[in-house]
């Protein structure tokens, strides 16, 4: 292969779905375009998204490229985390049992339920009146 392997991965939650390309680098984060800090305002969603590279002791060894829609702001950083941690599998399988214990791999199956007819939400129902 070339010298300059890249690794790429796919993550998801609730509508958002993160690509992310993963090189080796110096730790240098693009989201959209943006660097992780402008796409990601705040701290814990940052931390969020590193959160795989933190476990497997893999900061600042791979630039990472990401491209993400759909969703909000919470839903794409923990897209980004999944598609970050399915990424670092590729790049070495040994990182799974880590990755694992963090509870890094597993897709959060969570999604908004439907709204149904007659009501005024999923769930949620329009006032009783006995009279």
């Amino acid at each position: 292969m070339a010298t300059t392997e890249q690794f790429h991965a796919i993550g998801r939650r609730k509508t958002s779905v993160a690509r992310v390309y993963l090189r080796p680098g110096n730790g240098t984060w693009t989201v959209n375009g943006r660097t992780l800090e402008q796409h990601l305002p705040r701290h814990v969603l940052q931390q969020s998204a590193n959160r795989p590279l933190v476990a497997t002791e893999t900061e600042g060894q791979y630039d990472v490229k990401v491209t993400v829609n759909g969703g909000g702001v919470r839903g794409q950083a923990d897209a980004i985390r999944l598609a970050v941690a399915r990424a670092l599998l590729k790049v070495n399988e040994e990182f799974r049992t880590r990755l694992r214990a963090e509870g890094l791999l597993t897709r959060d199956p969570r999604e908004v339920e439907r709204k149904k007819p007659g009501r005024p939400g999923a769930r949620k129902r329009f006032q009783f009146s006995k009279r």
